[in-house]
């Protein structure tokens, strides 16, 4: 809320103009890197949870890492046919069909369950109230990652930018909570209802739950309405996910560092070979993430740790530097990176700690010390960012 007006009051668009203003091109660099990392990773997870998808609806006919294939081919096309204009036609329908599916499944859901009294009996035992069977150093290592996504989005700071004014990108700010809210409740609850209904599943099936539910749980014009809106989530997704790095590698690096005269056409061009790349890297990393949750959390965790400090330093703190905004981000992502590659060699977490705990504190450690060591930057840096 506090951070909406002053980025639509700078102008600048994408969060890499906004780094290097700030700070300098290294960060800027940087910054592009870790969104790549993070949301190729993204996609990675889209492209299982579109096969998870395509394998309920044909009721196993079409094995799961068949239907992997096909999502990933699909969205990847998608992408490359329909570019930004699929982005902005499929963002004006995706609220209307998700809030709608979902708000529409649960109360069938809940009569098909037996009601909240059986869905309440059926649940698994849990050995918190709040946390749930999870610690709270796990709990915490969830929420932080995601937390500081959703406050570093660029996605956000792009649509604060396109808002009429100052008081609209407050306002924008409060709706898009409530609506995250609802939705995160609704969802929530599907889980919940779907976890009454479908008991002994393995920790790999367990995240297929929703869909389950949308397949089994409700009658089949509900479920069909649910799974579009599921399939609207993951296409959009991906298809976004996709085209932001792709856009990202041509023109804050390639352009930006090597050919800066590049022609407009040469760059659509050449973004769209990016995104068959990306699209590949993110199929890839399906056997490094077994899990969706897995990959979800490396994702928060390098854009997170990564951007997230540095960027919000830029609205609120005139001290920071060129140098340490530089630092902060490149720990951020390297220390995250690190931490889930030893986590996959070692079978699990060093010191059993989640990835967020010393890429966030290497992050800030960093941005802190090196700012207070170094000489405070001209006004010139800060000045636009608090007039």
């Amino acid at each position: 809320y506090f951070i909406a007006a002053r980025v639509r009051r700078f102008g600048q668009f994408t969060v890499p103009d906004i780094l290097e203003a700030r700070y300098n091109q290294w960060a800027r660099l940087l910054g592009t890197i870790t969104t790549i990392i993070a949301f190729v990773t993204i996609v990675s997870y889209q492209f299982r949870g579109g096969g998870w998808l395509i394998n309920i609806i044909s009721e196993g006919s079409i094995s799961e890492q068949t239907a992997i294939r096909f999502a990933a081919i699909f969205v990847v096309l998608y992408t490359l046919l329909a570019g930004m204009l699929s982005l902005a036609y499929i963002d004006v329908i995706n609220g209307v069909v998700i809030l709608g599916g979902v708000f529409l499944a649960l109360p069938f859901l809940i009569k098909h369950a037996g009601g909240i009294a059986t869905i309440a009996q059926n649940v698994t035992p849990r050995e918190n109230w709040f946390f749930g069977n999870m610690s709270v150093k796990e709990a915490v290592g969830y929420f932080i990652p995601t937390f500081l996504l959703a406050l570093g989005s660029g996605t956000m700071y792009q649509r604060f930018f396109s808002a009429k004014n100052e008081n609209e990108a407050r306002r924008s700010v409060i709706g898009w909570v409530i609506g995250v809210i609802l939705i995160g409740i609704a969802l929530q609850s599907m889980a919940v209802i779907g976890s009454s209904m479908f008991k002994g599943l393995d920790e790999n099936t367990s995240g297929k739950i929703i869909l389950f539910a949308a397949h089994e749980g409700v009658p089949i014009i509900i479920g069909c309405f649910l799974m579009a809106s599921i399939a609207a989530i993951i296409i959009s997704t991906a298809n976004s996910f996709l085209l932001v790095p792709a856009t990202n590698i041509m023109r804050d690096i390639v352009q930006r560092f090597f050919k800066p005269d590049m022609k407009d056409k040469t760059i659509v061009l050449w973004s769209r070979i990016v995104v068959v790349i990306l699209g590949g890297c993110a199929y890839s990393l399906l056997s490094f993430f077994p899990r969706v949750l897995h990959a979800a959390y490396a994702a928060y965790t390098v854009y997170g740790a990564g951007i997230t400090p540095a960027l919000v330093a830029t609205f609120f703190w005139k001290r920071a530097t060129p140098l340490a905004g530089t630092l902060s981000i490149g720990a951020g992502m390297i220390v995250t990176v690190a931490w889930e590659i030893a986590k996959k060699i070692m079978g699990g977490f060093p010191l059993g700690m989640p990835a967020i705990y010393p890429a966030l504190v290497c992050s800030l450690l960093l941005l802190f010390i090196v700012s207070y060591m170094g000489k405070p930057p001209e006004e010139s840096k800060w000045k636009p960012f608090f007039s």
